[in-house]
């Protein structure tokens, strides 16, 4: 959910007056009737934020009786209550609050400046097709990026595709695992076909700017190698081996039979143990992990490692608990915006009917009374409108502060990701030490059946040999899995640290605008209406006077 905040809104008096002016014949359209003749609506609008700067927070509304709202920075709880110092009204001033936690965030990332634009159609390069102009084609995105460290300030500029951030993704998953690693948007591919093309490419765009923002703001990730060269390196970015998803597969088939008929790899090599086995290349090791689960928990049979961390299992429960609470209120969200946009509406119509009548009154006015019934048409009229503006005004204060909301939804993706990696990385050392284990009891009996015969048996001595060797390698890998696991849980406790800490941060900036801006909009309606009440008390009065002369 995106926003931009509200133009500013200058105070001004006479909406009355402009009343007189107002084009009543051309007011079919709701949005072009309230732009001319309320005041607030005409104003100028405040300029939106760039999308190659990193996104700010839209600055705060100072709450004054005269309707004025610039925005300059988030409203503090203290000046919505009424607990600001020296205020002599609760809602009558704000001083403006310190910067956002996720501004603070991005303004301490490596790069000053991100950009994805200029989306290109380009065609398919090894695309060939008997039909003339129906080869096979993709987008392309500008991104630019300036390091915050690089004493020149220069720009770096590269062509990329959707399928060159699906590579990132993978190479970040692979190089930080156990981190939080920010999920990349999804490839919408029923969402392509049903949209129309440029409202799909310009929502790619926005996501995938998103996404290398938030990838930015990672402390592991921002200034990672593998970022710095998807942003700065020129071409083509190659699909490697250990990503294509085919390529594993077909290894892996491949190097099966070998495995199970000559024995060759039986044991995975180090470097491949830190990885996940769900890769593919590796079908032996899939297998015995995948025995090795069904066994635990399954059959029941105790692993020979067990995750022992309690603080870690409690958390972990916790999140799980948080993730439906956090469910449960991102639909609300989601309801209480469609509620105000509703009301907006609503007012809106409102004020265009009572426009419609203010013109019939006018035209057919004969009398003194049809005049003023036309005159408090036009009030209502006009703070109708005002109100329709300040709903629509507020819903998009309402979608800016509680998209928190959502966001930390998301991050839930990256956080069971995370644990995934942990519970994986288990699983590869229980089976390595399960199998470190079963080599030992073959060699065990082989050596029991060869001290039967005199002499020994030279074959089994062999064939003893070969299996010590291959509990070398096998211990050999078990302890670089049993190091990749360490360090994963070590990535896992320093994130959850960090989640907790941007939490707290990102929900109590959270709930002091949420509140402020209702507090705010509120109390803006209600001076509108209250102006209108002033005005027609002349009405109270005459019934007073007529109660008394009966």
């Amino acid at each position: 959910m995106m926003s931009s905040a509200p133009p500013s809104e200058p105070a001004t008096a006479g909406g009355d007056d402009d009343m007189e002016s107002l084009p009543l014949a051309a007011a079919s359209d709701y949005a072009s009737v309230a732009s001319t003749f309320d005041p607030l609506l005409s104003s100028t609008s405040a300029t939106a934020a760039s999308p190659r700067s990193p996104p700010t927070r839209a600055a705060a509304f100072t709450l004054s009786p005269t309707f004025s709202s610039s925005f300059v920075d988030p409203p503090s709880y203290a000046d919505a209550t009424g607990g600001g110092a020296g205020s002599s009204s609760p809602r009558s001033a704000s001083s403006p609050s310190s910067a956002s936690p996720r501004s603070a965030r991005l303004a301490a990332s490596e790069y000053s400046l991100l950009a994805v634009s200029d989306p290109e159609t380009e065609a398919e390069p090894a695309a060939t097709s008997l039909v003339p102009g129906s080869a096979p084609t993709y987008v392309s995105y500008l991104v630019t990026s300036v390091h915050r460290r690089d004493p020149d300030q220069r720009r770096h500029s590269v062509r990329r595709r959707f399928r060159d951030f699906v590579t990132l993704a993978d190479r970040l998953a692979e190089a930080f695992r156990g981190h939080f690693v920010p999920p990349r948007p999804d490839k919408n591919t029923v969402e392509s076909q049903v949209m129309q093309r440029d409202e799909f490419v310009a929502q790619r765009r926005a996501a995938l700017e998103r996404y290398l923002w938030r990838l930015a703001e990672h402390p592991a990730i921002g200034p990672s190698d593998e970022l710095r060269v998807f942003l700065q390196a020129e071409g083509k970015m190659p699909l490697p081996g250990s990503t294509d998803m085919a390529s594993r597969m077909l290894d892996g088939a491949a190097r099966l039979p070998r495995q199970l008929i000559a024995g060759e790899d039986a044991v995975a090599a180090p470097q491949e143990v830190v990885q996940p086995a769900r890769g593919g290349r590796d079908l032996l090791r899939i297998f015995k992990e995948l025995k090795q689960s069904v066994v635990t928990d399954w059959a029941g049979v105790k692993p020979p490692l067990l995750e022992e961390d309690r603080e870690f299992l409690e958390k972990k429960y916790k999140l799980q608990e948080w993730e439906q609470q956090l469910t449960s209120a991102s639909q609300q969200a989601e309801a209480l915006v469609k509620a105000q946009q509703d009301m907006a509406e609503t007012m809106g119509a409102l004020g265009l009917a009572f426009v419609r009548l203010t013109k019939f009154e006018t035209e057919e006015a004969m009398y003194d009374s049809q005049r003023i019934r036309a005159a408090d048409s036009r009030r209502v009229a006009t703070a109708a409108v005002k109100a329709s503006r300040a709903c629509r005004d507020l819903n998009a204060q309402t979608v800016k502060y509680l998209d928190t909301l959502h966001e930390h939804l998301s991050i839930m993706l990256s956080v069971h990701t995370a644990f995934s990696d942990r519970a994986s990385a288990l699983l590869t050392v229980q089976t390595l030490m399960s199998d470190v284990a079963s080599l030992q009891s073959r060699i065990e009996k082989l050596e029991a059946a060869s001290s039967k015969i005199f002499g020994g048996d030279r074959a089994r001595t062999r064939k003893v040999e070969e299996l010590r060797e291959t509990i070398r390698a096998t211990e050999e890998a078990k302890f670089c899995a049993l190091r990749e696991y360490e360090r994963i849980k070590e990535n896992n406790r320093s994130e959850l640290q960090r989640l907790d800490s941007e939490r707290k941060q990102d929900f109590l900036v959270m709930l002091k605008g949420f509140v402020a801006s209702q507090a705010a909009y509120a109390e803006k309606i209600v001076d509108g209406w209250e102006t209108v009440a002033e005005e027609t008390s002349g009405y109270a009065r005459a019934r007073g006077s007529d109660s008394i002369t009966s």
